[in-house]
């Protein structure tokens, strides 16, 4: 696997919820390249909880939008934005069962329209 380096770093303003490394607040996401696959490994904080130790449906929604942006963002060498988020949640992720992997992959684009599983 290849680290992706993160070309917004040290620019001014730059604070991005999900990959700034400076925002206090933020997720801190890395990128890697893996094959076809962008990949992330993120090790969710009980402040990120819903309820008890499960992670925030949000929170899981964001960590899908941002590495979507990364797999447009590497592999079409374009920036872009979601238009569409269908997430269905099928368990529970828990805060205290370690970090998690997530995995995207571009599964067809058509003119300025990509779409991509996580």
């Amino acid at each position: 696997m290849r680290k992706i380096k993160n070309p917004y770093a040290g620019l001014e303003g730059y604070n991005c919820f999900g990959c700034s490394p400076k925002n206090p607040c933020g997720l801190k996401m890395e990128f890697f390249e893996d094959g076809d696959e962008i990949v992330c490994t993120w090790n969710p904080q009980d402040y990120f909880c819903g309820y008890g130790t499960i992670l925030h449906g949000g929170i899981q929604s964001t960590l899908m939008d941002e590495i979507a942006c990364w797999v447009v963002f590497t592999r079409l060498r374009t920036a872009g934005f979601t238009s569409s988020l269908t997430v269905r949640f099928l368990r529970q992720v828990l805060t205290d069962q370690g970090p998690l992997s997530l995995r995207a992959v571009i599964l067809e684009k058509e003119k300025n329209i990509a779409n991509i599983s996580v």
